[in-house]
């Protein structure tokens, strides 16, 4: 099929520039030229131009035989175009939403500093506040993947059947299905960061 240009005026333009600019984001990022790109795809250099400068509406074949020298899914080259507003959240220092966590035999504070839901993601950041005298902490399962870092103290921490000491400065990132947590605060208090970002 042979790709139609059409007029900036018209309202496939945005739809084509969005097109574009993620073509040319995952060619870039998987360190393709335009030339190799079309080498491996059999789309033209120049027409890999044109598409990613928003100048034609590609055909499903054409997109189709990038995606695939690309080695990513077809639908990743609409990602600019799935909506025409994103969110963003600003926490200033020493602002978040305050909550308290209690269980049956612990109780501990955390600032909520992100969240956000989307149809393909959800996301959410915490600074979480435990201490040495209030009670083991729970520990999860879940899902996704969690990141936590050290701000302050020192705690053991459980992943299945490995714990782990970690200190002020240490990171660790874990596949959230299996057992995880803090099971002892080795300081009078312990501040951690822990994001975690799963498909709904």
């Amino acid at each position: 099929m042979t790709p139609v240009t059409r007029p900036v005026d018209q309202p496939g333009k945005r739809i084509d520039k969005a097109i574009g600019a993620s073509l040319k984001g995952l060619r870039v990022q998987r360190g393709h030229s335009a030339r190799s790109l079309a080498a491996q795809s059999g789309v033209s250099a120049a027409m890999v131009s044109r598409i990613e400068n928003g100048l034609v509406s590609p055909s499903i074949g054409t997109l189709a035989a990038l995606a695939e020298a690309l080695e990513v899914p077809i639908i990743s080259l609409f990602r600019e175009a799935w909506t025409d507003h994103t969110d963003f959240t600003l926490v200033r220092h020493g602002e978040g939403l305050r909550s308290t966590r209690i269980t049956d035999q612990h109780r501990h504070e955390y600032i909520n500093l992100a969240m956000h839901a989307r149809k393909d993601l959800r996301f959410q950041a915490r600074q979480v506040t435990l201490l040495r005298d209030s009670g083991r902490p729970p520990t999860y399962v879940g899902h996704g993947v969690v990141f936590i870092r050290v701000m302050e103290g020192e705690a053991i921490y459980r992943y299945g059947q490995q714990d782990m000491i970690l200190r002020a400065g240490d990171s660790i990132s874990v596949d959230a299905e299996l057992n995880h947590g803090f099971i002892e605060v080795l300081t009078p208090g312990f501040v951690f960061l822990t994001v975690q970002a799963e498909h709904p």
